[in-house]
């Protein structure tokens, strides 16, 4: 039998039962759309979390107050107790480092902001004029902190889009005076939008100078230290160097926690990456099934159809071609299974990037492919059990069965 009458068969086999057709697809069809659209959710939690990381800048090293027992990095590591503070000449001594380009010490609190009767709480962070390029932050107006002493630093302050909006509405913002706390700043910028990132909301964030905001908390500690490494190749290097300038400032101690942006990015990648494959897993079980399904289905379609196959031999078809015919009817099945999936996994992902737009669900390439490839081999494989009886059957008790 040449290869369109193969087709050709299969398909009037299959549409000879149009109920247990579709049931057959369809059930292909929920196993490929699971695995397209928990692969675009595990992928898209992946992507989400290291585009925030980015967002924080690029080439950057992180000091913690505090140093971490354990090997490898911990979010909870922002929080830790440690017998000595980071301090402002802390910072400063490590813009002596060669591998180092900018500096940004972090002081952090919150606060109360007021002006022209209006009152609400804010977070508040002391910092320095290079904070806005290490962070690759953007101004939607005005200007940044002006460098200067960072011991002491002028009464202006640069506000969050939020806090404009809610402050000022649609009087002008630059150049007014508010009440942070129980000082008064002027301001002098105010940032462009950006929503929220990891552990802080730039749009409801005060900046004013590092020296003010401890005067503010009444605290020379520092929440951390942002550095930004030279180039991607000098990070390591300038990690080296900040961890031996803090121990020789430290009296010899290693009492702080020094992390890295590509650690980080390369834990979170791995975590997440190894979640996406475990999900897809889970949904490729349901192909499984789905095969199992075609298997029992093809069984029952073998029994029904003796007639018609002890015919076929009786007028010369060979067990091969008779085997070969009811795994073509397996592939079409499957086939329109997995392409049905397919589509349903799509669409199902935009579902998901329409309802939330800052998560990038996009299934990637090889779980799509993988998802395709398994619905075709586990309808075929499972097809193989019902094509080999169907091809041992005798002729003559097939056709007395009529």
């Amino acid at each position: 039998m040449r290869a369109p009458d193969l087709i050709r068969f299969a398909r009037d086999a299959a549409t000879g039962n149009p109920l247990r057709t579709l049931l057959l697809i369809l059930a292909m069809a929920i196993g490929v759309a699971a695995v397209v659209i928990l692969t675009a959710l595990g992928d898209g939690a992946r992507r989400y979390v290291l585009n925030q990381f980015s967002s924080i800048g690029s080439n950057l090293v992180i000091v913690l107050p505090g140093r971490s027992q354990t090997g490898g990095f911990n979010p909870g590591n922002a929080i830790t107790s440690t017998p000595r503070d980071l301090t402002v000449d802390d910072a400063q001594a490590l813009r002596r480092a060669s591998a180092v380009h900018r500096v940004a010490p972090l002081a952090v609190g919150t606060s109360e902001i007021s002006a022209g009767g209006k009152l609400r709480e804010v977070m508040v962070a002391g910092t320095t004029a290079d904070f806005i390029e290490v962070r690759r932050l953007a101004l939607a107006q005005g200007r940044f902190l002006p460098a200067g002493d960072w011991r002491r630093g002028v009464s202006e302050a640069v506000i969050g889009a939020r806090i404009r909006d809610e402050m000022f509405g649609q009087q002008e913002a630059l150049g007014q005076l508010v009440r942070v706390g129980d000082r008064r700043f002027r301001i002098v910028g105010v940032l462009a939008s950006t929503g929220q990132g990891l552990g802080m909301n730039t749009d409801e964030l005060v900046i004013v100078p590092v020296a003010l905001a401890q005067a503010m908390f009444n605290s020379n500690t520092l929440f951390r230290i942002l550095v930004e490494a030279a180039s991607r190749e000098a990070i390591e290097p300038a990690r080296t160097q900040v961890a031996e300038i803090i121990r020789l400032r430290h009296e010899g101690e290693q009492d702080v926690t020094i992390i890295t942006q590509d650690a980080v990015l390369a834990t979170f990648d791995r975590l997440l990456g190894t979640m996406t494959l475990a999900v897809a897993g889970i949904a490729a079980i349901s192909l499984a099934v789905a095969g199992i399904l075609v298997m029992n289905v093809m069984l029952v379609s073998v029994t029904q159809r003796t007639a018609e196959i002890g015919l076929l031999k009786a007028l010369g078809a060979t067990g091969a071609t008779i085997r070969n015919a009811f795994l073509t009817e397996a592939a079409m099945l499957s086939v329109a299974g997995a392409l049905l999936g397919f589509a349903l996994g799509q669409l199902g992902a935009a579902i998901i990037r329409q309802l939330y737009p800052a998560f990038p669900a996009f299934p990637p390439d090889w779980a799509v492919l993988a998802g395709l490839g398994t619905a075709l081999t586990t309808g075929i494989a499972f097809g193989v059990l019902p094509a080999r009886r169907a091809a041992r059957l005798d002729p003559v008790q097939s056709l007395s069965k009529r």
